[in-house]
């Protein structure tokens, strides 16, 4: 396996670099193969990691059944961001978005096809990639971060074709609304905006900071991430760091918006508020009872799936009331993933991974099975 591994490093001493990479390692990003049957979990080394989520779930699997198939330097910085398409596993990192085919990734052969870099304004300017979204219907790619823009880049000619510009700074998190060609962004200004794929008009605007039930105004304006569907929306802000958004098919908009807990206390102010929203109204309507700062959310069923500060995954009612907090082994969480592969029913599980080398394994929602590790 390739990793990131300083010059001249003694024989000796290696086995202890490696030990305190992994003490020190951080996973940013995951994406799940087309087939299902295997897993990318993206690091702040830039390494990408792919384990085998078939052999680890076998009745007959051992301790290495956990550890990757093959590990890969995909980028100089960390691997914010990566998404899966039938084919490619693209991944984001400082400046610019690279693509590797599955197909020679599981052969072990882990060569760039190729990458691409945004026209940004300066060619001084790396800003890093934070997000990244599909668009199937238009076999399109869009990209966001430090640069303040959305980019769109058609996929089969690897050619920008436009940028959404509206926020006034870091963009962090991006939703799909798959039944119209609109996509919403959130970022560092505290507002999530709805953009119109067919014109690259911003059509809607949400400033989450001005509602008074959902403002905690001592822990800044960031939005944190999204999820979305049709006419809801969930909010949650981030006061120091802002994460990125995985959309997957659920029953309503949700936006989160995360605060610092130890400001939490105020009344009317000063913590978190995970919020559902009506986008059609643009108000909230339900509150969440959530002190700690959330990183990620997605839909499963009738459940919200949230995770940030702290070892659980939390279980949300629909109508505000949490229903279970399920313990992990990382002491923060920043990605969540869901394994809805047709292809591959048997290995349908829940995979969270945050602050350290591990990535828990959820096969139901009760309980961690095992963790996998770089």
């Amino acid at each position: 396996m390739e990793r990131a591994v300083p010059h001249a490093v003694p024989l000796g001493q290696m086995e202890v670099f490696q030990t305190l990479q992994r003490l020190h390692m951080t996973i940013f990003s995951q994406s799940v193969s087309p087939c299902g049957k295997f897993l990318a979990a993206g690091n702040n080394y830039g390494q990408i990691a792919v384990f085998s989520l078939s052999a680890a779930l076998s009745s007959e699997a051992k301790e290495e059944s956990k550890k990757p198939v093959v590990t890969f330097q995909a980028h100089d910085g960390p691997v914010y961001s990566m998404v899966s398409t039938d084919r490619h596993l693209l991944s984001a990192g400082d400046g610019e978005v690279k693509a590797w085919l599955w197909a020679e990734i599981l052969k072990k052969g882990c060569k760039e096809l190729w990458r691409r870099q945004p026209p940004y304004r300066t060619s001084l300017e790396v800003p890093e990639i934070n997000a990244l979204l599909l668009v199937p219907k238009e076999n399109s790619l869009i990209l966001a971060g430090g640069d303040c823009q959305l980019h769109a880049m058609d996929l089969e000619t690897g050619a920008f074709t436009r940028a959404l510009r509206g926020h006034t700074d870091y963009i962090h998190c991006l939703a799909l609304r798959e039944r119209s060609p609109e996509v919403l962004s959130g970022g560092e200004d505290g507002a999530v905006r709805l953009w119109d794929l067919r014109t690259a008009k911003e059509v809607q605007t949400i400033e989450v900071y001005k509602h008074e039930e959902c403002s905690r105004p001592h822990n800044g304006r960031w939005i944190g991430c999204l999820a979305t569907d049709s006419d809801w929306m969930v909010s949650w802000a981030e006061y120091r760091m802002g994460w990125q958004l995985q959309a997957l098919p659920a029953e309503g908009l949700w936006l989160m918006v995360a605060g610092d807990p130890h400001l939490s206390a105020q009344v009317c102010g000063g913590g978190p508020a995970l919020t559902l929203w009506h986008l059609r109204s643009s108000t909230p309507t339900t509150i969440f009872p959530m002190r700690a700062p959330q990183k990620h959310v997605t839909f499963y069923q009738d459940l919200i799936l949230s995770a940030g500060q702290g070892r659980c995954v939390n279980q949300w009612q629909l109508s505000g009331e949490l229903k279970a907090q399920v313990p992990g082994s990382s002491p923060g969480l920043l990605s969540l993933s869901l394994n809805q592969q047709p292809a591959a029913p048997e290995c349908k599980v829940l995979t969270a991974a945050g602050n350290s080398c591990r990535v828990d394994v959820f096969t139901n929602l009760g309980y961690r099975a095992f963790s996998l590790s770089f």
